[in-house]
């Protein structure tokens, strides 16, 4: 089996709900996601999958839908504030912590159709979390 991998560096904000520690106040990283795609066989060029086809569409999609922008649960209330100062903001229905960022990278790359075997989030240089199918 044959794995390649892209990093995709993206600065992001976000706080947690139903959390105790410092998360739970609105704070930023310096993220970055590493996207894992495996086949058992190469294609006619020798390549699993060119990194820079990895690099248009989810490294595009990152840049114009996480990059520099708020990632929120959709019920917290810091939203219509934020939104009433025109903030930058991607919502998630589920609470925005690293791994469910990790799963919605995953779930962006394979729904296009890319052979995604895993996504790690890292949210400083010591912590990540991974989501594999």
């Amino acid at each position: 089996m044959f794995q390649v991998s892209r990093e995709i560096d993206f600065c992001y904000g976000h706080r947690l709900l139903n959390y105790e520690g410092k998360c739970r106040h609105l704070h930023g990283h310096n993220g970055r996601a590493i996207i894992t795609v495996e086949s058992p066989a190469l294609d006619h060029r020798g390549m699993v999958l060119d990194f820079s086809d990895i690099k248009q569409v989810v490294s595009s999609w990152i840049d114009e839908t996480l990059d520099h922008r708020m990632l929120l649960h959709q019920d917290d209330p810091a939203v219509p504030l934020l939104h009433d100062l025109e903030e930058p903001m991607f919502l998630l229905d589920s609470n925005p912590t690293a791994e469910n960022i990790a799963r919605l990278i995953f779930d962006f790359t394979r729904n296009h159709g890319y052979p995604i075997v895993e996504c790690q989030l890292w949210e400083t240089p010591r912590c990540h979390a991974t989501y594999r199918d």
